[in-house]
């Protein structure tokens, strides 16, 4: 019995390593994006950002923020399938924000200890 007792929690041991290593991983396609110089008069411009699951279990994104309230973030919301495609848009606000801008949509996941920061930049030339 002392012996079934052993192979047992060695079996028990060597399962949780194995699935210890059974997760998700987001890869985006680019972290960045330009939008260059826009006019105020555009209102919003938006871009996307496209991530796949190169991990072995879905991908849940929890919760996506943005570094102000000119920037509205918008996200796949069903779980991300290990080997599938999902995206990330950024709408910025361009009224009544002449200048140049650099803001960020930070991205938290069910991957463990990771958070995810995206940027997006440009410069918004006045209302004649």
């Amino acid at each position: 019995m002392k012996k079934f007792s052993l192979i047992f929690l060695f079996a028990l041991l060597l399962g949780s390593t194995a699935f210890a290593q059974q997760k998700p991983e987001m890869v985006f396609a680019r972290s960045e994006h330009n939008f260059g110089t826009i006019k105020e008069e555009l209102g919003a411009v938006t871009t996307q950002f496209e991530f796949t699951n190169t991990g072995k279990t879905p991908l849940i994104i929890q919760r996506v923020s943005a570094s102000c309230g000119c920037t509205t973030p918008s996200y796949t919301r069903e779980p991300v399938l290990p080997g599938k495609k999902g995206t990330i848009s950024a709408k910025y606000s361009t009224i009544r924000r002449p200048g140049t801008f650099n803001k960020t949509i930070t991205v938290y996941t069910n991957v463990p200890d990771t958070v995810y920061v995206l940027t997006i930049k440009g410069n918004v030339i006045p209302k004649q």
